[in-house]
């Protein structure tokens, strides 16, 4: 009789915990809902960045689109993409492309300071040879500051996870961004 008293007792709290469960999922749900879905638009600001580099038979092209969704006057974080493609002529030519996250803090209107965290496929093909190409992956980790006014912010960046095999010149770098 024990095990029979049991069995019923935990079927009667289950069923308790799963009404109280899907009267809560209920309860959200109809909060989600009632919320307009352009409200999700309002907060969210597409941008982004275009690279054109010409000279001596050297070619940079760039594609980095990029969106933000601002949680609040203070607080925005947002998903990227990019496309490189660069070329020394007789010498090499590359693809990387690649994402990021990026997350950024305005403590002033004027202020903005962002971690942006990138991961970047390297294709390097050396010209007449094959067997000297190179294809990795490269993460970097940037911190940043700048001044921001409007929809426009101007800094600099630090990569603190730059070493020897990093793909750029430098782990300090200037950035303008711009979200619409």
């Amino acid at each position: 009789m024990r095990k029979n008293n049991y069995m019923t007792v935990s079927k009667q709290v289950l069923i308790v915990i799963i009404a109280l469960i899907s009267n809560v999922l209920s309860a959200q749900h109809q909060t989600i809902t009632s919320k307009s879905s352009s409200d999700f638009w309002k907060n969210v600001q597409f941008g982004g960045g275009i690279g054109l580099g010409f000279g001596s038979g050297y070619t940079n092209i760039s594609l980095a689109p990029s969106a933000i969704y601002n949680f609040n006057e203070y607080v925005a974080l947002g998903l990227g993409a990019q496309y490189t493609y660069a070329k020394q002529q007789n010498y090499y030519a590359s693809h990387l492309y690649g994402g990021s996250i990026i997350g950024l803090f305005n403590p002033l209107p004027q202020v903005q300071l962002s971690a942006e965290l990138e991961e970047l496929r390297v294709n390097i093909n050396l010209d007449g040879s094959n067997s000297n190409s190179q294809d990795y992956w490269n993460t970097g980790l940037f911190l940043g500051a700048g001044y921001r006014s409007g929809n426009v912010t101007m800094g600099a960046r630090y990569n603190v996870l730059n070493d020897n095999n990093n793909i750029y010149g430098s782990a300090f770098m200037p950035f303008v961004r711009v979200y619409f």
